[in-house]
């Protein structure tokens, strides 16, 4: 963030798009797989929104966005760390729209489901797991990264001034 500050003289916009999902079964787990998990997908945004946090509540402005997950909402059988951390990110979301909503700061998240990314690509494999998945998505496919891109520029923007605290499911 002081970075931004420096080049630009402001900080207007943080999109916090980390995280690991190590799948197995839970029991099987070791604490520091569960450490691991929760440094980088909810430490992680954690201090980077009090460092952004920081030079927005100063200058009275800025938009924080989160993507979280909806395993964060539904929870997902041998991702339970994965969708413990993301149902962390998305209270975290909630908790701290409410505390800066009335210096200027908007503080979101979005929950994308099934996305075509290189992490699916490896879950998905063989071809019918990749089957039986799109089988339960009502659109009948993946859904791409432009649609979540599309999302975030409209919480960057203007338009969206007045939401906070909201969780996007996409």
């Amino acid at each position: 963030p002081q970075q931004a500050l420096d080049a630009f003289g402001r900080l207007d916009i943080v999109v916090n798009n980390a995280g690991i999902a190590p799948a197995g079964k839970f029991v099987e787990q070791s604490p520091a797989v569960w450490q691991q998990v929760m440094a980088v997908n909810v430490t992680a945004p954690m201090l980077l929104a009090q460092a952004a946090g920081r030079i927005m509540l100063a200058q009275g402005s800025g938009k924080i966005i989160n993507i979280a997950s909806t395993s964060g909402i539904l929870g997902k059988a041998t991702l339970v760390a994965y969708s413990s951390s993301k149902g962390a990110l998305l209270q975290f979301t909630k908790a701290l729209a409410a505390e800066w909503a009335k210096s200027g700061v908007q503080v979101n998240a979005i929950a994308p489901g099934a996305f075509e990314t290189d992490a699916q690509a490896a879950a998905l494999e063989p071809p019918e797991m990749l089957a039986r998945r799109l089988r339960k998505i009502p659109a009948g496919r993946m859904g791409d990264s432009d649609e979540t891109g599309t999302l975030v520029c409209y919480l960057a923007s203007r338009r969206s001034d007045f939401a906070t605290g909201a969780v996007y499911v996409i």
